[in-house]
This record gives C-alpha cells, structure tokens and sequence, in this order.
C-alpha cells in the first residue's frame, strides 16, 4: 500500500511539472510570434522606401534626380493664376473704373507691387537718412540690370510730404535674392528693425496723413495691427523732438491678442512714452474715463482711425491667394461687422474731432455703403469733409453714388425691395444705396476717395474722411420709463450716453438692431415728444460721474444692468505699477543723474508688485491718467519705453540702474549729470571698438570722462555747423565709464545706423563674412548683441575687467516686460 502511494504521488508530480513545461512553452511561443510581428510591420515602410525605382524615371533626369516639376504632391505649391471672371465681371458692371481703362486696370492688378519706403519723420536725423539714401544707396541702385530686368531710379511719392516717402520697381523677391542689391537690402532691413525706415505699402501710409495729426491730438487707432500706420501716427505726435512728453497720446487697439505683439514690436521701435496697446473687439470698445480737474470725466478722442477688417481685393498685387478665393459673399459678411466698428468709432468721436474710415477693398458694399449708413444714422451730426485738396498730386477716383449687389451665383440686386426673403439673412438694406435721391445728394458721397492701381501704381484703396458736428442721436435719448405717467417723465434726469455702450445698453445701434431704425422708433413711445431733449455735449464736466444714476432709481427710470467683468483672453499680463513720489528708489537715482526738479517721477512705472524691480518706464502723463482709471475696463498689453535698466553691481558706484538706450531722448532733457560730450571720431571709436581705453578718446572727452566715478553715462554729440560734412543732428548713447575704458550700450541695429551717419560703410556677406572696413564695427556689434540680451549674435569673451560689471545689469528673460513681444 506505501508503495502504491508513493507511485500515485509521482505521477502526480509529474503531471504537474508536466504541465508547467508545456505552459512555458506556449508562453515562448507566444512571445516568438508577437516579436515577428512588430519587425515585420517595422519593415514594411523601410522595404518600400528601398525599394527601387523603375529605370526610365531616373535616366532622363539629370544626375539621377527627381525635379520638382514632376514630382507629385511633394512638388510644391502651383503657381496661382491670376484669373477670376467673377471678379472681372462684378467692377465691369458697376464702372468703378473710368471707361476705356479697365484693361490697363486688370493688367496692373496682375503686376507685383513695388517696393515702397517711408523715413520717419519725428526723429531728428531724419534728414540724416534722407541724405544717405539720395547720395549712397540709390544711386548705387539705379541702371542695374537683374533677371533682364532694369532697375529704375527710386522716386519719391509726390504726395507725400518732405520727400520722406519713397518707391522703385524692385520687388520684395528682387530685393532678398539679388547679390547685386545685398548691401541696399541689407540697409533697409537694419534701418527698419532702428525704427528710422519703415517698409510700407504707399497707399497705407494715406490715413494717418488725412488725420492732420497734432501733437497734442487723442488718437484712437481700432484696428492697429500690424502697426504700420499705428508708427505712422506716432511719429505724427512726436513732430517736436524737444518735447519729449507730447500732450497727445495713441491707444492701438486690436482684437486678435496674438496680432497684438506683432503691433507691440512695430511700436516699440519708435521708443515712445506716449503709445497704449490694448486688445479688445473693436465693435464693442469700451468708454474710458480719466480725471479731470479732480473729477470723472468721459474720454473722447480727437483723432480716430478706423481701418476696418475687409475682404482685400486692393492687395492683389501682393496677396495672390485673393485671386482664387474673392467672391462677393465675402463682402456681404463683412459689411455688418465694417458699420458696427465705424459706429463705435463716431461714438468715441469728440465733437469736432475727425475720423478716417479706410478698407483696402475696391467694393461699395464695404465702402460708400458703410459710410452712406452711417451719415444716415447720424442724422446730421456726421459730414464728409472734402479731402480732394489735403493731398495735392494724389490721383484718386471720387466716391460713387449708385450700385447693385450681386451674388457668388451671380444674381444681381439693384434694391432692397428685390431681395428674396431667403436671402434677408445674407443682404441687408444698408448694403443698398439710400432710395430718397434728395438725402443722397446731401451725403455728397463723392467726397470718398478711391484708389486705383493703374493710376499711380499702387494698391487699391478707399478712404473717407468724417468730421463730427453734434452727439450721436442715440445718445440723447431718455431711457425709457417703468410707468408711462407724463407727470413723472418731466422730471427724469438725463441718463449719462456716455457710460451706455459700456453696460450693452439697447441705445446703442449695432447691425441687428438698428440697421434698420427708422426715426420714429428712435424715440421711446412712452415718452412725451417734449421732454425728448438733448444731453450736455459730450464730453462736458456737467456729465454725471457715477454711471449708477441714484435720482433716476427714484424716479423709477429703468437702470442699466451692473457691468460685467471683463473676460480677459490670451496671455496674461504682468501688472502696471506707478511708483511714488516717495519711492526709496528715485533718491540714489536722483542723486547719481542730477536730475531736474521738474522731472515727473509719478510717470515712471514697473511691471511687478514684488521683489526687485527689473526695468523702470515711463508713461506720459495723460497715458498715466487713463490707465489709473481703466484698469478694470481694458486690457493692457503693452505701454511706455524702458528707461533704466537694474545692474546688481552698479550699487557699488551710487545707483542700481543704468540708463537704457530705448529711453535715452526722453530722459535726457531731465538728465543734468554724468554727460560726456564726444565728437565724430569718438562716436566712430566708441562703435567700432568693444572697451576702448579712455586715452583713445578726443581731449576734450578723455578729460570729461576722467572726472565721473565708474557707471552708467550719457555719450552725447552735437552737431558742429562748421562741419558740413558731420552729421548735424544730436546724438545721445548710452554708455559705461569702467576703471579705465568707456564703452558704449547700443543695439547691433542702431549701432550700424549711427555708424553710417558718421560715413562708414558697414555690410555683411550671406556668408557672415565681413569686408575689410567694417571688421571692428562688426565685432562690436557682435559684442553688443550679448550686453543688451534684446538682439541675435555671437558671444563674445569679455577682455576687460569693468566689463564684468554690466554683465548682469539687463534681464532678457523677464516675462512679458513692456518692450517683449
């Protein structure tokens, strides 16, 4: 029996071992099939891509090679025909074009656009720029000959003012690739990233001109980006250079919050204290307010450009996917949201102020269709001002007075009345001309201007000037009433218009409500005819402070709804922080820089609420005012111009912060200390050299600078009218006194902006190779583009000990300062 147990048991054992075997043996298995499987699927796109191609489609390219002609969807993008029938059909019949000129009109639209250069017209040494351009670069230009193409000599634009305006038939593609225009290319590009040139399409530079821009107009631009024109205004404001703080300022507004810092970059160029970027939707821009005289008042804008959204097909020449895609709906979509901005503009229009309504579309229905709606709306507090003589030889065809919509089926429409029901949705009767011939005249709609590409070969345009003689009618209406007694409606007071727009009130029109509003649903029907009266102009202290009307709540007139909290979108900003006049930062500064007792310390801001402040900027003090009191309503994206940057070490030498090259004009005047005077060779030395040797300097600087303890200095040289020759404007850099070197703090552009006006040639080869004359110049901008953090370069070991003193003083990885993009 013991036998017999132990046998059972064994083959028990056996079993299970058994088992065990054959389980580790299907687990192998399992394993062996998984792995050939991931290789084989790893190897199928590598057995495709070697697998060869048949002979014939290799030996009839040369050296073996697929060309780019034939080779399927990797070829490339097809060049875009410049056909559209649609288009071509749409401005025959509405004789947009005189007669006779439609073919040289079509054909032009075909051609590229030319080149086209404006020179800042607010810096000093815009004359300086002026004279190198005529004297060097064009006439280097001039009877080349690239791609069988001759280039003709730049010409300046005869309607703008100063010669300060340029163009030639080069292309952009002519420019980039050509190696015989490498050093003009060069210089528009350095001279643009300075701020002294902008490259600019030349009917775009039309608005801000017809704005007659003062320095100390309140400028509002709504739709600002990319901020070719926002530039141009700022240069308007800042005609005087003497005056560092101009009494005016420019809000640029856009709702794409990305688009925003491409409109912070454009803007910060100028190093201006008088520029506000915010991001809002420019259809519903809120009403600011700012303090006057110690009391709330509502801001209204002397100047405001309203460059709407709009279809595009003026800039063909340069955007030639707007071929392919133009349809007439586009137009049709935009023209509702193109009156709610022009609305919202006139409103925050000061009366007597001036806007301009400008699209870079050829079509009535985003032009004298927008503006015919809007002068009826206005029921006679808008005029089209005569511009005809603003610009003397600038070619323009007047504005028209009677067209038809048509559809992307192509069904035309001459009135409202002809729109099927179906379409209400799509067409709406502002889209239309008015039907009262006699209101029509009144409007005098052939004051607009157009532009054709043909006449003056450019893009095309449309502008139109309005200048605001009264309020708006919407905003001198009472709000209507809880009870309809007429013994209670006389004694309402008058709701403030001004705060309406910003609690979504129902007086203000938009597209839905009042494209239609005809007078008698202006006024309320439960308001005696009466008592219907005007408010104070806008703009008057007697304007009520507090939205919230206390008096009215007891005459139970219906309040506005509580205003909402703004939603804010994109990125979120760091804060704006104004300093006090007690702020134990301003006394080292002040004592380090002597500066003048007027200098407006309440003016000087930071971007962080704790820990040590980065960089100092400045506002001017209206910009100061409104954003003290707007923080709640607008978000801010981008203000003021750097003026002291923080050096750890400089703390050693009397002060923490050294002076910043972008704010160097606006803190000069205020600056009575720590000036060196240099002349022409010094400017030479100081650029072109990375630590000079104070011994290497003139005498008269050598001996200056000898004086001053270690740190921040203003290098400043001043015209000699003895010397023809020299540059006769000043020149202020920012620099630094070591032991016993001086060097000068300026970015790689501006560097080589300043060394041509002095007359030294600078170029780099695509190579990055340098020519003999500008070897120094080139290294030390190489060097500079280090200090400075804000420009691409090479790194450069520091050679002298002082150096080491400024190698911490900038922070370029501070988060949203004012001047990032």
């Amino acid at each position: 029996m013991e036998i017999f147990n132990i046998v059972a048991s064994g083959k028990r054992e056996f079993s299970r071992s058994n088992r065990r075997v054959q389980f580790m043996i299907q687990l192998v298995k399992t394993h062996r099939r998984f792995i050939s499987r991931v290789i084989c699927i790893s190897n199928m796109g590598r057995r495709n891509r070697n697998r060869q191609r048949p002979q014939q489609n290799r030996d009839d390219r040369p050296g073996g090679k697929r060309s780019r002609d034939d080779a399927g969807w990797g070829s490339g993008y097809s060049e875009i025909v410049k056909e559209n029938k649609l288009f071509e059909h749409y401005y025959t019949e509405l004789k947009i074009v005189p007669e006779g000129e439609f073919e040289k009109f079509m054909d032009s639209m075909r051609e590229p656009l030319p080149a086209t250069i404006r020179i800042t017209g607010y810096k000093s040494h815009a004359k300086e720029i002026l004279h190198t351009l005529k004297e060097k670069y064009f006439k280097e230009v001039q009877d080349l000959e690239v791609d069988g193409q001759k280039i003709e000599a730049p010409q300046p634009l005869s309607w703008y003012p100063d010669e300060l305006a340029w163009h030639t038939n080069l292309s952009r593609k002519i420019l980039r690739k050509s190696p015989l225009l490498e050093k003009f290319h060069q210089f528009l590009v350095s001279e643009t990233e300075s701020g002294n040139i902008s490259r600019q399409e030349a009917v775009s530079m039309l608005p801000p001109l017809l704005l007659k821009i003062e320095p100390h107009h309140k400028i509002l631009d709504l739709c600002a980006a990319p901020g070719s024109k926002t530039a141009q205004l700022i240069e308007m404001l800042h005609s005087d250079m003497d005056v560092p703080f101009p009494e005016g300022f420019v809000i640029a507004n856009d709702v794409d919050n990305k688009r925003c810092y491409l409109l912070v970059h454009q803007a910060k160029r100028l190093n201006s204290p008088c520029i506000m970027v915010v991001n809002h939707d420019a259809s519903i821009f809120p009403r600011l307010q700012f303090d006057r005289d110690g009391k709330k008042d509502v801001l209204f804008y002397d100047r405001i450009l309203c460059d709407v959204p709009c279809s595009g097909d003026g800039t063909m020449r340069k955007n030639i996917d707007v071929w392919k895609k133009w349809t007439t709906a586009n137009s049709l979509q935009l023209h509702g949201l193109q009156l709610r901005i022009a609305v919202r503009g006139v409103e925050q229009l000061a009366v007597g102020g001036r806007m301009v309504y400008s699209t870079c579309s050829l079509n009535p229905v985003e032009d004298e269709a927008v503006i015919a709606a809007l002068l009826e709306k206005s029921e006679g507090a808008l005029e089209l001002a005569d511009a005809s003589g603003d610009l003397p030889g600038l070619k323009y065809m007047p504005g028209i007075t009677s067209w038809k919509l048509m559809t992307k089926e192509g069904q035309w429409y001459s009135d409202w009345s002809e729109v099927p029901t179906r379409r209400h949705t799509q067409i709406r009767p502002t889209m239309f001309p008015p039907t009262d011939s006699e209101k029509l005249a009144n409007m005098k709609l052939e004051r607009c201007l157009r532009i054709l590409p043909h006449h003056q070969n450019t893009g095309g345009f449309f502008l139109a000037v309005l200048v605001k003689k009264a309020s708006m009618p919407w905003n001198r209406r009472f709000p209507k009433l809880h009870n309809k007694d007429a013994n209670s409606s006389s004694e309402v007071t008058h709701a403030e218009d001004t705060h309406a727009e910003d609690t979504h009130a129902e007086e203000t029109p938009t597209e839905e409500t009042t494209a239609e509003v005809t007078p008698e649903h202006d006024t309320p029907t439960d308001i005696p005819v009466e008592a219907v009266s005007e408010t104070p102009a806008e703009g008057n202290p007697s304007v009520p402070d507090d939205p919230d009307l206390p008096e009215a709540k007891k005459d139970n007139v219906c309040s506005p709804p509580p205003p909402k909290k703004m939603k804010v979108f994109g990125f979120k900003e760091d804060p704006f922080v104004f300093l006090t006049e007690d702020d134990p930062i301003f006394s080292p500064i002040q004592t380090f820089y002597n500066l003048s007792p007027d200098f407006p310390k309440l003016n000087v801001l930071t971007r962080t609420r704790e820990g040590k402040k980065r960089n100092l900027y400045m506002v001017s003090k209206e910009l100061r005012n409104v954003l003290l009191h707007n923080s709640e309503r607008m978000k801010v994206i981008n203000t003021g111009v750097k003026v002291w940057s923080r050096n750890n070490d400089g703390e050693h030498f009397g002060c923490a912060f050294r002076l910043a090259q972008e704010g160097v004009y606006t803190l000069c005047p205020y600056i009575r200390a720590r000036i060196v005077n240099i002349s022409v060779e010094d400017v030479k030395i100081l650029l072109t050299e990375e630590n000079p040797f104070l011994h290497k300097l003139g005498d008269d600087a050598h001996n200056n600078a000898k004086k001053l303890e270690m740190g921040s200095i203003v290098l400043r040289y001043l015209p000699d009218p003895q010397n023809p020759d020299a540059p006769q404007c000043a020149i202020d850099l920012c620099g630094w006194r070591g032991k016993a070197s001086i060097r000068a703090f300026v970015s790689r552009n501006e560097r080589l902006h300043y060394l041509r006006m002095v007359g030294m040639e600078v170029f780099r080869d695509k190579q990055g190779s340098r020519n003999d004359d500008t070897t120094e110049a080139q290294e030390g901008n190489a060097e500079d583009s280090e200090v400075q953090g804000e420009e691409e370069g090479s790194v450069i070991e520091q050679k002298d000990t002082e150096a080491e003193l400024n190698s911490s003083e900038t922070n370029p990885n501070e988060t949203k300062t004012a001047e990032s993009t």
